[in-house]
């Protein structure tokens, strides 16, 4: 395999998709060392085949908005592979959404979804469609509007999509209805439902949590943990608040939160009631935690900068793709920091990434630290074909037993000769043979 060949020809293809682009060089750059010793891989086409969806689903979605006037927004839907089995992967309504955003995210997913050891294929969709400011009832319309497209396509054998940005309980209920009323069926088609009809309990807060359990784990390779540490964590929203809850267990002290106004820096700690209050931002629809100041006088406001200018021992990047760079990456550095976990997706900039592996530090790249998302959803999936419902610790419990599978995997995988472990290389080589053997197995199809 030659990665730069290879890339060209994609840029050839597919020109402009830059997201999509760089998660596809920073996975094959990983794994060319396994895949090249493996002549079998390169007979079957196995990169040239993973690398492309099996297929993509594009569609207008015309809704009515409150005075009768009708809108429209693109829908897509992106079933990338399914060798280990259903697509899945969240659906994310916001207007940066386009093709190579959900390209990068539905390729990450394969490999996330692997390492989950569970089994799930990869997949993406979602809609340029902004919630942001629009009424309830508006929200509903999309959604069902949404629906009348999507529904053709997925199945609870066949493709699972969840939730992502834009897209919480209330939307993943109201497609649900729509579903619901046009199969004429019960299933475990959607994610993320509400807990009364069908949802996992932990599922909220699980990114977040399992972003902190990777983390752990990684500590734990160098005699440390939480305990009395310094956090940055940036976002707001469910997976910096599941971040911010589950160090908070662990004895750490979190001192900021970020959204797209700015960044908080809170030199008491983020806890307790200023937990709390996340979820009291994140329900105002404004998209900022400047309010955050307002309310507790201990939080300082810092605003259109980020978070990664404090001096803390542990970063967990939860809000958005290419948030951290690499002057970031090395004011975080100079300043000490030990473990850098990535809660979002691809938050790092590939030449932050460098910066850290270069500096020797415990990097946890997303689809291997951020998986507890997707893994609790795996266990919905579970639960819904059992018909039955899990405790909160038995959810917590099988979570934090599969994040440590995902760390073991990862060591196995990424370790050098000199004791350094790579999580990034780890990731991608141990999810990509998952893949690849599967795909091997089931021939040319």
């Amino acid at each position: 395999m030659n990665v730069d060949k290879l890339i060209v020809q994609l840029e050839k293809k597919h020109p402009g998709e830059a997201e999509y682009l760089q998660a596809v060089r920073e996975v094959l750059e990983s794994i060319e060392e396994v895949y090249n010793q493996n002549p079998q891989f390169e007979s079957a086409g196995i990169i040239e085949r993973m690398v492309e969806p099996d297929r993509i689903l594009t569609f207008k979605v015309p809704w009515s908005d409150d005075n009768g006037k009708v809108q429209l927004n693109l829908g897509y839907r992106i079933q990338f592979n399914n060798a280990i089995g259903p697509y899945k992967g969240g659906i994310r309504f916001h207007p940066s959404v386009n093709l190579s955003i959900l390209k990068f995210l539905g390729f990450e997913q394969i490999f996330k979804n692997s390492l989950t050891t569970l089994p799930m294929g990869g997949g993406k969709g979602g809609s340029d469609f902004d919630p942001k400011g629009k009424s309830d009832a508006e929200i509903m319309h999309f959604c069902q509007a949404f629906m009348l497209e999507l529904w053709k396509l997925i199945g609870p054998e066949t493709d699972v999509p969840a939730g992502d940005i834009g897209v919480g309980g209330r939307e993943i209920g109201y497609m649900y209805g729509m579903y619901k009323k046009l199969t004429n069926e019960n299933s475990g088609v959607l994610t993320g439902k509400g807990l009364n009809w069908g949802g996992s309990l932990v599922r909220p807060e699980a990114t977040g949590f399992g972003n902190v359990y990777f983390a752990k784990e990684m500590l734990a390779t160098k005699g440390l943990s939480f305990e009395g540490k310094t956090v940055a964590v940036s976002g707001f929203g469910n997976v910096a608040w599941g971040a911010v809850t589950k160090a908070n267990e662990l004895g750490a002290k979190v001192v900021t939160i970020s959204g797209p106004d700015g960044y908080i820096y809170d030199p008491e700690g983020i806890s307790g009631e200023k937990i709390s209050f996340m979820l009291e931002l994140r329900a105002s629809n404004e998209d900022i935690v400047k309010p955050y100041s307002y309310q507790f006088q201990s939080g300082q406001f810092y605003e259109g900068k980020r978070p990664w200018e404090q001096k803390v021992d542990i970063a967990l990047p939860c809000a958005t793709q290419n948030e951290l760079n690499k002057e970031d990456a090395e004011i975080l550095v100079k300043n000490g920091v030990v473990c850098v976990s990535e809660g979002a997706n691809m938050p790092c900039t590939p030449e932050a990434v460098e910066v850290f592996l270069k500096n020797k530090i415990l990097f946890g790249p997303g689809k291997a630290a951020n998986a507890g998302g997707v893994a609790t959803s795996g266990l919905e999936m579970s639960q819904n074909s059992m018909k039955l419902s899990w405790t909160r610790e038995e959810v917590d419990a099988r979570l934090h037993q599969i994040m440590t599978s995902i760390h073991e995997a990862c060591v196995k995988h990424g370790k050098d000769s000199t004791g350094f472990v790579n999580y990034v290389k780890g990731a991608n080589i141990a999810g990509f043979l998952k893949v690849a053997n599967a795909m091997l197995d089931q021939g040319v199809i």
